[in-house]
């Protein structure tokens, strides 16, 4: 969820199945904000997991009850959102669990804030940058992109197994992972174009994959990126190529 308010018309599963669903969200994407590190992890007031610790074995519960003893009388009433909080520090320290003040501060100025804004012109706008700023890089590759309605327009991977496959060949892509190390792709745009990506590896994407941010960069700088990912795509085209003698 924490890239959710990007998405038009997006509702969540928890206004759906209250009962079943753990919410986690980020303040610090849709603020900007993200060295303060703020985000909340929401359980609503019945739920599956309340009633299952319920149900739990005699000596599982003994156990419980012994962890949590020195924060509450009846351990067994403790609710596992108040168990979340304590287990976030050693159970004894639950007295500085949770965030500090001013985090506390600034979440509730912002949740006003939002709150307030009913007609969403943070929101709106806020997807305006980051969709600018998507089709900007796509000029600069350039790609024929889908328009896909669940396309959250903050982050974006750009798949080069995917589009070598696509214009050159499953023979390229062959080459590619026989010849050419995953994280070749962000050195040489680091050393070649002095553009730092990520790899889309380490976050669960195509290991010949790099990780686009488009909440953070001024809107220029996107035509640039696209013209640098292209320029390596094409180098390791060239030398395809070359191997065979073309």
């Amino acid at each position: 969820m924490r890239h959710a308010a990007f998405v038009p018309n997006f509702r969540s599963l928890m206004a759906e199945l209250p009962y079943n669903t753990i919410g986690v969200y980020s303040y610090s994407k849709y603020f900007g904000c993200t060295g303060w590190r703020l985000g909340v992890i929401a359980i609503n007031e019945k739920n599956i997991l309340d009633d299952r610790l319920k149900e739990l074995p005699a000596k599982e519960l003994e156990a419980l009850d012994k962890r949590y003893i020195s924060i509450t009388l009846e351990p067994r009433k403790l609710k596992m959102i108040d168990r979340l909080v304590a287990d976030s520090r050693d159970v004894a320290l639950n007295h500085t669990a949770g965030l500090s003040l001013p985090q506390q501060v600034m979440m509730t100025m912002f949740s006003m804030s939002e709150l307030m804004d009913t007609h969403k012109v943070y929101q709106k706008a806020c997807m305006a940058i980051c969709s600018t700023r998507v089709n900007t890089l796509l000029e600069g590759l350039p790609l024929d992109l889908q328009p896909n309605a669940n396309f959250a327009a903050y982050y974006g991977t750009i798949d080069f197994e995917f589009w070598l496959r696509r214009y050159v060949g499953e023979e390229m892509v062959t080459w590619l992972k026989e010849h050419v190390h995953p994280l070749d792709l962000v050195y040489r745009l680091a050393e070649d174009h002095s553009i730092v990506l990520l790899n889309g590896g380490g976050f669960d994407a195509p290991n010949w994959s790099v990780r686009v941010s488009f909440a953070n960069l001024a809107d220029d700088v996107y035509d640039d990126i696209g013209r640098a990912v292209r320029a390596v795509g094409r180098g390791y085209v060239d030398r395809f190529e070359a191997s065979k003698g073309k």
